[in-house]
């Protein structure tokens, strides 16, 4: 599948520096230790607003300028984070409705970050204002390239007179009577029918247990409200500074916020990267990260970027991870590349001494001393701009795909099938399987086109409409193979259930019907294959009739042992598969071999645990990466020999590399 290329894919790194935390008089000192270290890039004053408006209506830009042009004249550029995501006291003190307030009527008070609701009119009148100013101010500067808006969203569930008016307009908007809401989101039930849309609020008390459409709806809203304030900062930087791109830091997932929504307008994604460092995850983390990589790669299906790479070991929000073992810094900053990201920026340059994130380390310690980690991250600043060429102008290209939506998650979350379901975990594992075969996967929201794959793997449809159930069908029939998992087809967009046999909407093509299904959550049960072979499985067991459709595996135990467990349909020229249980990860490695043999997809049988596989290409080059990211050394027999990216040299076919060892191949001509 065929993805764009960003306009500003020069393959680089950086770091995020905080000039108003350190003595002037340091400001040159690293600067030059950066130009010679090869960082082409700082991220800077995104939570500088009560330096950059010490008063109301007082702009002080100056300290700002002096940094900017002290990193300008050392060649490196600048990303400036407009800073809305800390107002200052004086302005939270000045206008109190700022602040969000929770289910319980508590208000979020400064002294964190993040204490400002989407929807406050102060908030964004006030934010306006100050990204304006930066905007006028820095629109010509040579060093500044770009802007990051605010910082880490996340969805605000705030309760504030704002956020209740501003909900009741949405809903009016969106529903063209009191009746229609009401039949829309079954209000009905519990008397819980509105007469008047004064009656609409937010979910105040908390959300358990209420009605699964309303929590949806206001899910939504909230999204919406965080897309119109980052609308309103993007609008006045495209009118004073439209030479300059646009992004965001997304951060942390899975996210309830509709981060494909809040993606949409920006001209590339970004995420902030902090890869687990404890021995203990390091056979899952490196997969869970390849996930993240993936899924902030189709919020735009494009290339995108690192603005927070891990640079030592963080805590703040929790006791301090373990620091990075030696190679671990580099190879997961090409793993980042590996996936599409052409800028990785590291957090931070220095670990602060002051302040809640003081052990939060950056790559140079309090010492102020650069020791190990710093000199391996001088190293891979050297290897990247060694390659950067090369790789300018690269994507990736994958054949199989995941449908993924926040109002999947959410839906799932406000009424959670059983004890060990979860939506994200659920994908992760299919994520991770497709991974350990060397599959490139691209992670896409549900309402993308889907021409160009061969493989589909759709987990937990549980939201589905008409015409999703269609363009999937349209995949199948046109050749594709998609795969199916339960608690696919169970409502619609709005949370209502279907009235009829499960999958719905989907029945037709996965030629089976769900006759009964047990939520075992974490008891677990056996399936079995035609040769014999058992499988663990665990969470849900849908008992499946075939219609069409023909068994592959069956249940092993219980009362319905014998029923069919997992099925496989042919549908037009397509074959569609319907996973009834959650199984284990040997049973989906082997279930997605099968698949891509059908869809004669390449895939590697006896990849090392830990090694990961990708490949960056365009028209007229392709270079394949190979990633140890574990703690032992790996062996892989890839069966052709090729020249290396990094060394110039010729490579054996039988590549070994040590622990966190790294390797990029120019495949575009075995040799």
């Amino acid at each position: 599948m065929t993805q764009s290329t960003t306009a500003f894919s020069n393959v680089q790194v950086g770091v995020d520096y905080y000039p108003e935390h350190w003595d002037e008089t340091m400001w040159e000192q690293d600067a030059a230790l950066m130009q010679t270290t090869g960082v082409k890039l700082i991220r800077v004053a995104e939570f500088a607003w009560s330096r950059l408006e010490p008063e109301d209506g007082r702009f002080d830009f100056a300290w700002l300028d002096r940094a900017v042009d002290t990193f300008h004249r050392y060649g490196i550029q600048v990303v400036i984070g407009t800073p809305t995501n800390t107002p200052p006291r004086w302005l939270t003190s000045k206008h109190p409705d700022i602040l969000p307030i929770q289910h319980n009527g508590d208000i979020v008070q400064p002294g964190v970050r993040g204490h400002r609701c989407f929807n406050s009119p102060s908030l964004l009148q006030y934010s306006i204002r100050i990204v304006s100013e930066l905007a006028k101010h820095y629109s010509n500067h040579p060093a500044v390239c770009g802007w990051q808006i605010d910082n880490e969203y996340w969805l605000l569930e705030c309760h504030c007179p704002s956020c209740n008016t501003r909900f009741r307009e949405w809903a009016e908007a969106r529903y063209a009577s009191l009746k229609e809401l009401n039949d829309a989101w079954g209000t009905v039930v519990w008397s819980g029918e509105y007469s008047d849309w004064s009656e609409i609020t937010t979910p105040l008390g908390g959300t358990a247990n209420q009605n699964p459409s309303f929590l949806l709806e206001y899910h939504r809203f909230q999204s919406d409200s965080a897309l119109r304030f980052q609308r309103k900062q993007m609008e006045v930087i495209r009118q004073y500074a439209p030479g300059h791109f646009i992004t965001h830091n997304f951060h942390s997932y899975p996210q309830k916020m509709d981060i494909h929504l809040i993606g949409a307008e920006l001209d590339f994604a970004s995420f902030d990267y902090y890869p687990n460092t404890s021995p203990d995850k390091t056979a899952t983390g490196p997969y869970s990260g390849a996930l993240s990589l993936d899924l902030t790669r189709g919020i735009k299906r494009r290339n995108f970027w690192i603005m927070e790479q891990l640079s030592g070991p963080p805590g703040c929000w929790f006791p301090n991870w373990r620091t990075p073992y030696p190679g671990f810094i580099r190879a997961f900053s090409w793993q980042t590349i590996a996936r599409g990201a052409d800028t990785v920026v590291h957090f931070r340059w220095r670990s602060a001494i002051q302040g809640a994130e003081q052990f939060w380390h950056g790559l140079i310690d309090h010492s102020n001393v650069p020791g190990r980690r710093f000199k391996e991250f001088a190293d891979l600043c050297r290897e990247v701009n060694s390659v950067a060429a090369q790789l300018e102008g690269t994507t990736l290209r994958n054949d199989a795909a995941i449908l993924y939506s926040s109002d999947q998650l959410v839906a799932l979350g406000n009424q959670k099938p059983v004890d060990g379901f979860d939506y994200y975990e659920n994908i992760k594992a299919w994520h991770r399987a497709l991974t350990k075969l060397g599959i490139g996967v691209d992670v896409i929201h549900t309402k993308e086109a889907l021409e160009g794959y061969k493989i589909l793997l759709v987990p937990h449809l549980y939201l589905l409409d008409e015409h999703l159930a269609g363009r999937i069908e349209q995949f199948a029939a046109s050749g594709g193979t998609v795969i199916l998992t339960h608690r696919s087809g169970v409502k619609d967009h709005l949370s209502v259930c279907h009235m009829q046999p499960l999958p719905a909407l989907l029945s037709n093509c996965a030629g089976v019907v769900v006759s009964e299904y047990d939520p075992i959550g974490n008891d677990v049960h056996h399936i079995r294959t035609s040769d014999q072979k058992q499988f663990t499985s665990t969470q849900w067991n849908d008992l499946l009739e075939p219609v069409t459709a023909e068994a592959i595996a069956w249940y092993a135990d219980d009362f319905y042992e014998g029923v069919p467990a997992v099925t496989r349909n042919r549908y037009g020229n397509g074959t569609v598969y319907y996973v009834g249980t959650q199984p284990d990860d040997a049973y989906m490695e082997r279930l997605i071999q099968e698949a891509a043999e059908g869809a004669d997809l390449p895939y590697y049988e006896n990849l090392p645990e830990g090694v990961q596989l990708s490949v960056r290409q365009n028209e007229t080059k392709a270079y394949l990466f190979v990633l140890n990211l574990s703690r032992q050394e790996a062996v892989i027999d890839l069966g052709y020999s090729y020249v290396s990216l990094l060394t110039a040299g010729k490579q054996p076919s039988t590549l070994v590399l040590p622990p966190y060892g790294v390797e990029i191949l120019n495949i575009s001509t075995p040799s």
